[in-house]
């Protein structure tokens, strides 16, 4: 997956910020979105992403693969990503 060419990624301290350059829309992301986001962006797949979360946030697998799917949700509505 990659960005839309139109979307502009900025990393913040609590987060990152996407802006849409033709919407005109932006979006912010938690650290959580930031790396499933930047997980997308590498390469990795949403089942990968979704265990790494697990671990590193003590959540269970369910969780993590439902905030993968949320995420990867909005991307698309959003046309911030393209596959």
């Amino acid at each position: 997956m990659r960005l839309h060419p139109d979307v502009s990624m900025t990393d913040t301290d609590d987060g990152t910020v996407l802006l849409h350059g033709r919407t005109g829309r932006y979006w912010q992301l938690n650290t959580t979105g930031r790396e499933v986001l930047r997980g997308l962006l590498a390469g990795r797949a949403p089942t990968e992403l979704a265990t790494m979360l697990a671990a590193a946030h003590g959540i269970s697998a369910e969780r993590a693969k439902a905030d993968v799917k949320a995420v990867l949700g909005q991307l698309a509505t959003a046309e911030l990503m393209l596959p």
